[in-house]
């Protein structure tokens, strides 16, 4: 008994620790972005137009592209990958077939950026003739969320209780009425929370976006055409940060990086929110 009291302590000390050094790494590198570039934030930086050679240019352009390419992957990914995963939920049969499909799921989600990028240039850029383009990169980003999206649907699906699909059918509901009236509203705090996981993913995406939207904007600001070049904010910070001519590249790099992370963090809460919201309502606020 008392070797147990013991164990537990020590288990208790060590997550206190490990949960506490992960918030100091967290905050430490909070300050360490946001501290030397908010300073250069400003309304003009935030929606001006970048410059190449002279100092005081803007990110407006690459801050809009970033939010325009990560809807329209959006609404791509969503629908193809939802669906997928609730079929592999309910409609699939356990056997081989599936496992296979599952596997390669799972492999896919784990595939590095810059190989999708390499794909994506060689399909979309090459072959399908759309060069360095905003669709291109859409679709592109949008092969990057889909097996996440799949996977997460899946298991959020399967994280509802049985009794809920069963008491369902008995009352007379059919399998689509079920799925849309009880198990996508039972499950969507899961799916929100693996919608915000991709969506931040996305827009600190590069290795993908160089090679399909390119890192270049269109001199119309703000350009909705899909044909153009899409250079996002986290490319441009990749490409400030190494390639710049402006002479202020260090002050444009580091007012970059503070506003990518502070977008992340707003975006990220806009939609845990409601998340939590809808989650404490369907359990009755426990």
């Amino acid at each position: 008994m008392r070797l147990s009291k013991i164990t537990d302590k020590a288990a208790t000390i060590f997550f206190w620790v490990a949960g506490i050094s992960i918030i100091v790494i967290l905050a430490w590198f909070l300050v360490q972005i946001l501290g030397g570039g908010v300073s250069h934030l400003s309304w003009s930086f935030i929606t001006g137009k970048p410059s190449e050679s002279a100092a005081g240019g803007g990110v407006g352009p690459q801050l809009f592209n970033s939010f325009y390419i990560l809807f329209l992957s959006l609404l791509v990914s969503l629908p193809i990958g939802i669906s997928a995963g609730i079929y592999m939920a309910i409609y699939a049969r356990n056997n081989k077939f599936t496992d296979i499909i599952r596997i390669s799921v799972e492999a896919l989600s784990s595939v590095p950026s810059i190989v999708l990028g390499l794909f994506g240039a060689l399909l979309f850029v090459n072959i399908m003739g759309w060069g360095f383009s905003i669709k291109a990169g859409a679709a592109t980003l949008a092969l990057l969320n889909l097996p996440i999206l799949v996977r997460i649907t899946e298991q959020s699906i399967r994280a509802v209780p049985q009794s809920y699909w069963e008491a369902s059918l008995a009352l007379g509901s059919t399998k689509w009425q079920a799925i849309r009236k009880v198990l996508i509203p039972s499950s969507l705090p899961g799916l929100i929370t693996g919608i915000t996981l991709v969506s931040g993913r996305a827009l600190g995406e590069t290795a993908i976006l160089i090679y399909t939207a390119g890192t270049s904007v269109s001199r119309q600001f703000p350009d909705v055409g899909l044909k153009k070049m899409g250079e996002t904010l986290a490319v441009h910070l990749w490409y400030v940060g190494g390639s710049s001519l402006a002479p202020d590249a260090a002050e444009i790099a580091k007012g970059s990086a503070a506003l990518l992370i502070i977008v992340v963090l707003v975006f990220n809460l806009l939609i845990a929110l409601p998340s939590r919201m809808i989650s404490k309502r369907l359990t009755g606020g426990k």
